[in-house]
């Protein structure tokens, strides 16, 4: 088993108090630099990027609905990572409302569990084909209010990987958390990223936000 060394790549603009962030997450087996690409069909010109890189391209080496301990140390070595990273950024004076997290099957999974447990306003999070990890879920680990935060989580119906019935539970929970969620389960869609998630994903991008 593994934990994750520090690897974080940065595009975009350069960081300031005053900036916007978006936070990209890669899936099982991709690479930081492969979600980085993704940068490309989207609105944010002005923004600061960090894609954070896994050791062994996986954040964690079981099903995200595995026992817990299966995956374990390295999702909760995952987990701290996107702490480090976001809990470092908040240092430096942007506000939580100006940070976005995006991610991808096992990113989106990751950016789910991790939002969820440390749940305040932020400026959105786009969930392609993710939900909350574990095989039950944990509810005692989600913490806070996400105050209005705009979500959208997506799957297809049937996923190889995301079932559709996760992806509603984590809808549950983070709506009684007070997220805005947008939810989009596709017929028979491919495990990829669908052009009517990128645009809704631009909607939340492109919304005003704090400054």
């Amino acid at each position: 088993m593994y934990t994750h060394q520090k690897n974080v790549i940065t595009a975009g603009k350069p960081l300031t108090p005053d900036s916007k962030v978006l936070v990209m997450v890669h899936g099982r087996g991709a690479t930081a630099q492969s979600i980085l690409e993704l940068a490309n069909h989207l609105p944010v010109e002005e923004f600061a990027l960090y894609a954070p890189q896994a050791t062994q391209h996986s954040w964690y080496p079981y099903s995200f609905m595995a026992p817990a301990d299966q995956n374990q140390p390295a999702l909760d070595s995952a987990l701290e990572q996107l702490d480090d990273l976001v809990t470092g950024l908040l240092a430096q004076g942007v506000k939580s409302e100006n940070i976005y997290l995006l991610g991808f099957s096992q990113g989106a999974c990751l950016s789910s569990e991790y939002a969820t447990r440390h749940a305040k306003r932020y400026g959105g999070l786009m969930l392609f084909t993710g939900g909350l990890i574990g095989q039950q879920l944990e509810t005692s680990s989600y913490q806070g209010d996400f105050a209005g935060t705009p979500v959208l989580i997506t799957t297809g119906d049937p996923d190889p990987h995301v079932p559709v019935s996760r992806v509603e539970e984590t809808v549950i929970i983070m709506e009684k958390m007070g997220a805005k969620v947008t939810q989009k389960i596709y017929k028979g869609r491919p495990h990829t990223i669908l052009q009517e998630e990128i645009t809704l994903a631009k909607e939340i991008l492109s919304s005003p936000t704090a400054r």
